[in-house]
């Protein structure tokens, strides 16, 4: 029933939408009189951002075309190099790339969102790296015929990813970079590979803003996490994907529900850059208009993630605290943090970020008690919030040379 309801609404803003726009649209229009008159200016651009608002989104394309190195512009060239149910590898790499530069796995969130969150992370690091990043399927597209797909999946999925990227040099695999919420599965693989002595085994695994424990500085989003039982969770917000789909049947947590979960959380806010908007457009200011519709286009494109993947995230992750208490378990054997040795580690956190607080990342170099403090760094950025970990001027411009010299240093 919530996702039916679900859809019926969404249809019916699709329409409203169209229709906003087409009103937008006349009164904007040169050729009319209703532009120049009274409300007119007014009443377009409320009609504008409430079109952009009530729109449905799709899955978003990285769209990375050229990057500029030392002041040249370099072709990118992206391709699918490995498919899965659940998720597919892409790899990013620009025209003239020097043939012994690193390679780098970024692992995106499946958290309700589409890779293309990153799409800053993965333009900034192209500069110097041959970059793969997961693309997470979205769970309503995978038929219920394809199984299940939980945190042991997930760790799978990475393994398999960096053996396809394959070894690096004398020892090691790529690097890997975690952003968010696969920090967790992230360091695990990492310390499965690192037990197993395994060829392929990250040189170096870089944290942003992960939730390795969540008990340090915990957010409103943990503080929901703690609030309720695993069954309320189970019996609340999980849903079944209706016949339209092709995962037609399969439990998911929509995706629907997470953003409504993080507008509610900073509301106030998002209407504020909706009336921002609503004011440049009235103004003529349509690049600024404009900047804010981009943000939104990409922030508002959501995918479901199914049901035990979830489930488990939120009970092993913010409830039990399993990575911090040692009982975190990959198919059926305890994974023991003890074991990383090889992989060089850094944690990044945002002094603001008000998803994962501070010490939640930092709290993986303690944890990896056996691993020479050499190799290990913690970088804490100044005035960045969650997403200007990854985003934004303060990544480009300080976090990521901190990243590069890091992968440097160990590479």
């Amino acid at each position: 029933m919530l996702y039916n309801a679900y859809e019926m609404q969404r249809a019916w803003l699709s329409s409203a939408s169209a229709w906003a726009s087409i009103g937008a649209e006349m009164l904007s229009n040169p050729s009319l009189p209703l532009g120049y008159m009274g409300m007119g200016p007014q009443m377009a651009s409320a009609l504008e951002v409430f079109a952009h608002a009530a729109a449905p989104y799709g899955k978003p394309e990285f769209g990375i075309e050229t990057v500029t190195v030392d002041g040249e512009e370099f072709a990118v060239t992206e391709s699918r190099v490995m498919t899965k149910p659940f998720g597919d590898l892409l790899r990013f790499v620009r025209e003239d790339l020097p043939e012994d530069a690193a390679k780098l796995l970024i692992v995106a969130p499946m958290s309700g969102h589409y890779a293309t969150l990153l799409r800053g992370t993965v333009e900034r690091m192209i500069d110097h790296y041959e970059v793969y990043i997961t693309d997470w399927a979205d769970a309503k597209m995978v038929p219920a015929s394809e199984g299940t797909f939980d945190l042991d999946d997930y760790m799978d999925y990475l393994i398999e990813f960096m053996e396809f990227i394959g070894p690096q040099g004398k020892k090691g695999g790529a690097h890997m970079m975690a952003v968010c919420q696969p920090s967790v599965p992230a360091f695990a693989a990492t310390a499965i590979m690192n037990r197993d002595g395994h060829k392929c085994t990250p040189k170096t695994l870089t944290m942003m803003g992960g939730p390795i424990d969540t008990r340090e500085s915990p957010t409103t989003v943990n503080d929901l996490a703690m609030e309720r039982p695993i069954a309320w969770f189970r019996e609340t917000v999980i849903a079944t994907v209706p016949m339209q789909y092709k995962g037609a049947g399969r439990r998911v947590y929509p995706g629907f529900l997470q953003l409504a979960g993080f507008m509610s959380m900073n509301l106030g806010s998002h209407m504020l850059s909706h009336y921002e908007m609503f004011k440049h457009l009235i103004k003529g200011d349509d690049d600024s208009a404009q900047n804010t519709k981009d943000f939104y286009d990409e922030y508002r494109s959501v995918c479901d993630m199914t049901a035990e993947f979830y489930l488990q995230t939120v009970e092993e992750v913010f409830q039990k605290h399993s990575i911090p208490n040692g009982t975190f378990v990959h198919r059926g054997k305890v994974v023991d943090l003890h074991e990383i040795t090889d992989t060089a580690i850094l944690a990044i956190e945002g002094e603001r970020d008000d998803i994962s607080g501070l010490g939640q990342t930092k709290a993986a170099l303690k944890l990896a008690d056996k691993l020479s403090e050499k190799k290990k760094r913690y970088y804490m950025a100044e005035g960045a919030g969650h997403y200007g970990i990854f985003n934004g001027s303060k990544w480009r411009t300080k976090i990521a040379p901190v990243v590069e010299e890091f992968i440097a240093e160990h590479g």
